[in-house]
């Protein structure tokens, strides 16, 4: 195994933890399987960084003590060029550098052939590097390296994942609809919601080890299902909205509504048969165990549902093991692909995203305008405190100055300006200077 052939600097003997950073479907699906799979004593246990918050990652790196040692650190980003992705990574070289540790014989990447961070990794001399291919999305890279590398560091059998998703992929090949598990869900989703995404997925798992699954579906069908045009460039603004928690927590959470509110979803019940391993299970009262009560709840839930019209469908497994979720994620990608073409969508693509990252990009580059400017007025003596629209109008962007202010609120909340008039309740009344002048930075 790995952690045994691959050794942290002396004098650590071993890696003790995982920090994987990486976002959307380089961190869901490894998260959704961590929670459902891994043991309770794993090899190697794992955090996750799937964010740009400074203080969430700060918090995981905390958690890690001297541990950061003894971590593993995989970063995963198919393009290597993901802004969050690669703020994580530059915030975890950091804590190793502050720590007196040398990353690169710590780190391991998981990336597209020559891409950025491939080419970086290489260079660096990092640990070692796993391919990504560019024709596997994300959201659908959980039974690649992206899953696989994490998932068996942790001790799971990623072998009978990938069993369980042959046999699930082998039964989604026949042409009797009735005996093909995907087609047959994603005809579901087609009756549910009229082929227009009319209702809601709700996504109801009765078993807590499958707690991230509606996060990880959440993903998968709404970025894969959701878009603007299909495939003749007509309008259609297809997508099915879901969301979900665990049952039977959900029974003390938004039942009520499903039962007797707005009719506008349909839910999904994931039944796991098995309770607890052969031979743990003991009886509460005479004849019925803890587990039967759950059982009772997931079915009575969906009795009442039913007995209100409310619509669900109920996906049962045996138990949850390596085998039965890699047949789960497997049915639920294919289920996505065939529903994409039965609505004439392009389901591997996703430019909403991409529009989002570009609008992000824009607004940084407002923001170094915006420096720019106080900067240049801080840098005068005596300081000349501008405000709002004096700012927009000599960053040339006076269409823009409700982000002015976002982002003049965001760096003052952060030290990094000083309003020295008004305050951000009453934009108009602000006045604004940056507290250090950098004439380098100025004119760099």
């Amino acid at each position: 195994m790995m952690s045994s052939a691959i050794k942290p600097p002396a004098p650590a003997e071993r890696f003790t933890q995982i920090l994987s950073v990486g976002i959307g479907g380089s961190a869901l699906g490894p998260q959704f399987v961590a929670e459902a799979l891994a043991p309770d004593n794993p090899p190697l246990k794992i955090r996750f960084i799937d964010n740009t918050d400074p203080a969430g990652i700060d918090h995981q790196i905390a958690q890690l003590g001297p541990e950061l040692a003894t971590t593993l650190v995989i970063v995963i980003s198919k393009s290597g060029g993901t802004p969050e992705t690669r703020n994580g990574l530059l915030e975890v070289q950091k804590a190793f550098r502050e720590a007196g540790l040398e990353f690169a014989k710590q780190g391991v990447a998981i990336t597209q052939e020559n891409s950025l961070l491939d080419n970086t990794a290489r260079i660096e001399g990092w640990l070692a590097r796993f391919p990504m291919f560019d024709w596997v999305g994300g959201r659908t890279s959980e039974m690649s390296a992206v899953g696989l590398l994490p998932a068996a560091l942790q001790g799971i059998d990623i072998k009978e994942m990938l069993a369980g998703a042959a046999l699930m992929d082998e039964a989604n090949r026949t042409t009797v609809v009735k005996n093909n598990p995907a087609a047959l869900l994603a005809l579901c989703w087609y009756w549910a919601t009229d082929g227009i995404g009319s209702k809601d997925m709700v996504v109801l798992p009765y078993k807590d080890s499958l707690l991230l699954f509606s996060r990880y579906l959440q993903q998968l069908v709404m970025e894969s299902l959701g878009k603007e045009f299909d495939l003749d460039g007509n309008r259609v603004n297809q997508g099915i909205s879901v969301y979900g928690n665990k049952g039977s927590t959900d029974q003390h959470a938004y039942i009520q509504q499903l039962r007797e509110g707005v009719n506008n979803f349909f839910v999904t019940f994931i039944e796991v048969l098995r309770d607890r391993p052969p031979g743990h299970d003991w009886e509460l009262e005479p004849g019925v165990t803890c587990g039967d009560y759950l059982f009772g709840m997931l079915h009575g839930t969906r009795s009442a549902l039913y007995a209100n019209d409310r619509e669900s469908i109920s996906v049962t497994v045996q138990e949850v093991t390596p085998r039965s979720v890699g047949a789960l994620v497997a049915l639920y990608e294919r289920a996505v692909g065939i529903y994409a073409s039965l609505v004439n969508i392009n389901a591997y693509h996703q430019p909403g995203v991409e529009a989002g990252k570009k609008a992000a990009g824009e607004v940084l580059a407002l923001q170094k305008r915006v420096l720019a400017v106080l900067n240049e007025a801080s840098c005068k003596e005596p300081v000349e405190p501008l405000t709002l629209e004096e700012v927009a109008d000599r960053c040339h962007a006076s269409e823009d100055i409700e982000m002015i202010f976002k982002i003049i609120a965001h760096m003052a909340a952060n030290d990094r300006a000083i309003i020295a008039e008004g305050s951000c309740g009453s934009p108009r009344s602000i006045k604004v200077f940056l507290g250090e002048c950098n004439v380098d930075e100025l004119y760099a």
